[in-house]
């Protein structure tokens, strides 16, 4: 079984297939609109961060 497992994570396949579902899951968010809930929160933080807001 550890072979197995070597084997799966020394593949240069795992690699691409992780970056692909990423990239997926990402369009999938900016679909739905997360984009703008994220981006409002980061501000947020950082405007109380910094003091300004």
């Amino acid at each position: 079984m550890k072979n197995y497992i070597n084997k799966i994570t020394q593949s240069k396949w795992t690699g691409i297939a992780l970056a692909a579902v990423g990239i997926l899951m990402m369009a999938f968010g900016i679909y739905r609109g997360e984009m703008e809930v994220v981006f409002t929160k980061a501000v947020n933080i950082c405007m109380e961060c910094i003091g300004i807001g």
